[in-house]
């Protein structure tokens, strides 16, 4: 065999075999065969047969080795401290999860996605059972380095597979190569339970894994402006060849006829007359009117919306000033063939920049409703989406999608996003960024806007939304020309996080499609700092000596305290003082434990409002104050929270504490003298839990047959509902009742706290769906709220939301008709027309059962919460027996 004979037959061989990638001693990535080449940005990067590629980190021309490499003396051996290949296992029901930390690049894709099973700080770090298998499945297929794998359980099958798209390298933002699709990598050894589909390989030199990444790129400061991929994508797009794309057969279309056709993403408007092709644009230039559904008149392309009139060779206009964008086409062999335009909007955008910046700073969920003034901010959102690093829930009515930002950022504390148009689409999402506001959950509203040029006069859909949010957003300003973009969305993001408020981001529309350039997304490296927060040395001995004079002292939470608990039990645990929660902290402590005393206020028990009364010292974290707290001012208080406005707000106290409340908490108990004279209040409370039960069991025995008592029915909801549930309550009697009548174990409670706004219930069930927990989600309300989203029943049921939705309906607006009668008024325009909401939830897809008599409720209630998906459960109730 000659050598051309034998080199060709070796090209063979390797274009059989798929791209290859081997490693040069002390030098590049050298590979071949590769098809597909994508930059950070998704970004076509032209290929060729063969690459040589900077794993040094110190090439100019990166991505491409420059041989500097050899001038630094860059050696590839793999580092003795690094994390040795060992494979462990964790068994669960549906899956067994197997990691190999040697092989982690920390991408963080799994502690981000799935934060109840691969858990930061814990010890095993990985719970299999702490998520449905599906939802572990879809978190493992985006680890990029292979590190994570599945296997099903016995008689199970859900495994991961292979990602989609077929074999590719993509350069990720200062970090390393993701190789995606099964491409060879040769004469490397993987590690045990390593991936050979998907692996990434070390592009900052640093690794002491190589060839693989181990995230130090993180800790070498390694950056890439990515100058050299950016123009390598755009000569690859100059580069392109003509592609002319089949749209119909020549018989098809008679002589004197238009077609409507597609030519990729851009509708075509195909004209046959005079026995000669003609396409143009399907856009209409005068308002975008679908110029194929149009007639040819006297020669000319009618638009069918306002009568304009172009001519088919040209799209001159005809009578007017206007012209339609023409495109070539040509008949080959009985083929109406049009050569494919050049991309309308380009690669890397405003929006690409502000979105993916916002990924980088932890958003993973975003709720919306795409439309015409959004678009190229969609678009930036469906590419984040498709690359997994974001999940988009579409939803029926805005307002939901504000509502479920809440729930989500109320449950994690971490903020999500939500999307509208301009005016009406935007409006709509005020209520609930309201809500989000006044409870201090971090949320990012993202609206559309009309075009700049016609702002002002008052065109279509315009609202002068800067005016609109300014009162709502902490952070909210508008995205320009000039704006440095990635700088605007990490501000939005870090008002978010640190103010715990609403930021909000306005996109004029032509702004969304601007190209960015060589401008890079921004990340939230650097820009954080710690919130341990230490009091005073002077404030915390001035807290002390209160404490070492109390007998009696009571501990009271706020729902700011919700992150704190552990140091604030431990304390009132040493003091052996009463936990009082406000309502918003129900469930903070769980009403079994010894020091548990229930909920304070106008939702409260009469146990918590009992041991405030009988106290000598108040010790309050995180409470507002207001007046649905119920607090009295007629006890000395020492107050402690990490916000100093909250301090004495509303009145003096005798110790204001400003501090992080964990830390805050540990300090004072640290401070503790031994032998305090603190009474222990254990049996007390004991005592008075067996009275108040007694009376709940009592009130609970009431029937006036008019329907189910709200007592009963939470009381059985108390046994039956799991333990480490998500409780998402709306606002009405039922919400009070809730809060008299539901005995907490280990759950935790969200609600419209500060706002009260009437139909949060379902949609802020749907944002702690989202948050991917890993518990089950429960949502209660009354008719009156639930009937204001209940069209998001369709969303619940689209993407297989796990939500049992617990309905009192008593056909009224119950709290109403009761405040209407204890002002000695009429009761007047409570009453409603309700829909069989069972019958509806099975409609739209859900489990629907209507339940009327109390000795029923176990059964169904257990039967919903073992329903995979949505599921609801009409509660017919008495509106007097609340």
């Amino acid at each position: 065999m000659t050598d051309d004979a034998a080199d060709r037959a070796d090209r063979a061989d390797r274009a059989d075999r798929g791209p290859v990638i081997r490693l040069e001693k002390d030098g590049p990535l050298i590979v071949e065969g590769l098809k597909e080449f994508r930059n950070s940005r998704g970004e076509a990067i032209r290929v060729r047969t063969s690459m040589r590629l900077c794993r040094c980190g110190n090439s100019s021309t990166k991505p491409y080795c420059d041989s500097t490499h050899k001038r630094v003396g860059w050696t590839d051996g793999k580092g003795d401290d690094r994390v040795p290949d060992h494979l462990d296992t964790y068994a669960g029901p549906e899956v067994t999860i197997v990691d190999n930390r040697g092989l982690c690049s920390h991408a963080g894709f799994c502690t981000r996605g799935l934060p109840a099973v691969w858990r930061t700080g814990a010890e095993p770090w990985i719970d299999p059972a702490a998520a449905p298998g599906s939802e572990i499945v879809d978190t493992v297929r985006r680890c990029p380095s292979g590190a994570l794998n599945v296997v099903p359980a016995p008689g199970g099958s859900l495994a991961p597979g292979p990602g989609p798209g077929g074999p590719r390298i993509e350069i990720t933002h200062n970090g390393p190569y993701r190789i995606r699709g099964g491409v060879t990598l040769e004469g490397v050894v993987f590690g045990e339970g390593a991936s050979r589909e998907h692996f990434t390989l070390c592009r900052c030199g640093h690794s002491r894994n190589k060839p693989f990444c181990d995230g130090s790129h993180w800790y070498a400061g390694f950056r890439d402006d990515e100058g050299a991929t950016i123009a390598a994508a755009a000569r690859a797009a100059g580069d392109m060849t003509e592609e002319w794309l089949p749209v119909a057969q020549a018989g098809d279309v008679p002589d004197g006829a238009v077609r409507a056709v597609s030519v990729g993403e851009v509708p075509v408007a195909l004209v046959h007359t005079g026995g000669a092709w003609y396409a143009l644009e399907g856009r209409c230039p005068h308002q975008g009117g679908p110029l194929g559904e149009g007639l040819l008149c006297a020669g000319a392309l009618r638009c069918p919306w306002h009568g304009y009139d172009f001519a088919p060779a040209t799209g001159a206009g005809v009578g007017n000033e206007l012209r339609a964008v023409t495109l070539q086409v040509r008949e080959r062999d009985g083929v109406v063939e049009v050569l494919a335009p050049k991309p309308k909007h380009p690669a890397w955008t405003v929006s690409h920049v502000v979105v993916e910046t916002l990924v980088n700073w932890g958003i993973d969920t975003v709720f919306g409703m795409v439309g015409h003034s959004n678009l190229g901010l969609a678009e930036a959102l469906r590419v984040q989406a498709e690359r997994g690093r974001l999940r988009y829930i579409g939803i029926r009515h805005e307002g939901a999608a504000a509502f479920a930002c809440a729930g989500y950022a109320k449950v994690t504390g971490r903020p999500a996003a939500c999307l509208s148009i301009a005016g009406p689409g935007a409006t709509n999402l005020l209520t609930g960024l309201w809500d989000a506001k006044l409870d201090r959950a971090p949320v990012v509203a993202l609206t559309g806007q009309v075009q700049t040029q016609v702002m002002g006069p008052g065109t279509f859909q315009e609202v002068d939304l800067a005016s609109a949010f300014a009162a709502v957003a902490r952070f909210s300003h508008t995205v320009l020309p000039g704006s440095r973009h990635a700088e605007l969305a990490s501000l939005a993001m870090k008002t978010a996080v640190v103010e715990r408020d609403v930021a909000h981001l306005i996109f004029p529309d032509e702004v969304q499609t601007l190209d960015a350039g060589s401008e890079g997304p921004g990340t939230p490296e650097g820009r954080l700092g710690p919130t341990d927060v230490a009091p005073s040395p002077g404030a915390v001995a001035s807290a002390l000596s209160r404490i070492r004079r109390a007998r009696r002292p009571v501990v009271i939470v706020g729902y700011g305290a919700r992150g704190a608990m552990g140091e604030v039990v431990a304390l009132a645990e040493a003091l052996g003082a009463p936990v009082i929660t406000t309502f918003k902290a129900k469930g903070q402590i769980s009403d079994s434990h010894p020091l548990g005393a229930g909920v304070l206020g106008r939702s409260g028990t009469p146990v918590a409002s009992w041991f405030m009364n009988e106290s000598d010292l108040l010790i309050v974290f995180g409470a507002s104050f207001s007046d649905h707290t119920g607090i009295t001012t007629s006890r000395p208080i020492i107050q402690v929270d990490f916000d100093r406005m909250a301090l004495a707000k509303f009145h003096p106290v005798d110790e204001a504490v400003w501090g992080d409340i964990a830390t805050t908490a540990a300090v004072l108990r640290r401070g503790l003298p031994t032998g305090g004279r603190w009474e222990d209040r254990r049996a007390e409370l004991a005592q008075r839990w067996a009275a108040w039960r007694a009376e709940k069991a009592a009130r609970a025995a009431k029937d006036n047959g008019a329907g189910v008592n709200s007592a009963a029915l939470f009381a059985v909801l108390s046994e039956v509902l799991p333990e480490d549930a998500i409780v998402c309550v709306d606002v009405g009697n039922n919400t009070y009742s809730f809060g008299r009548y539901f005995e907490c174990r280990r759950q935790s409670v969200v609600m419209s706290g500060y706002l009260g706004s009437i139909g949060f219930g379902f949609p802020a069930a749907m944002g702690a769906w989202a948050a991917r927990t890993g518990r089950p989600v429960v949502s209660v309300s009354g008719d009156g709220g639930f009937g204001q989203y209940l069209a998001e029943v369709t969303t619940a049921v689209e993407h297989g939301m796990d939500i049992t939705h617990v309905l009192l309906n008593n056909n009224e607006l119950g709290k109403i008709s009761k405040e209407q009668r204890d002002g000695e008024w009429k009761v007047w325009q409570t009453a409603l027309h309700n829909p069989n909401f069972a019958d509806y939830a099975r409609l739209c897809g859900a489990y629907g059962r209507r339940v009327e008599r109390a000795e029923d409720l176990a059964a169904v209630l257990a039967e919903a919460l073992a329903t995979p998906g949505p599921a609801l459960v009409e509660v017919m109730t008495d509106p007097l027996l609340t």
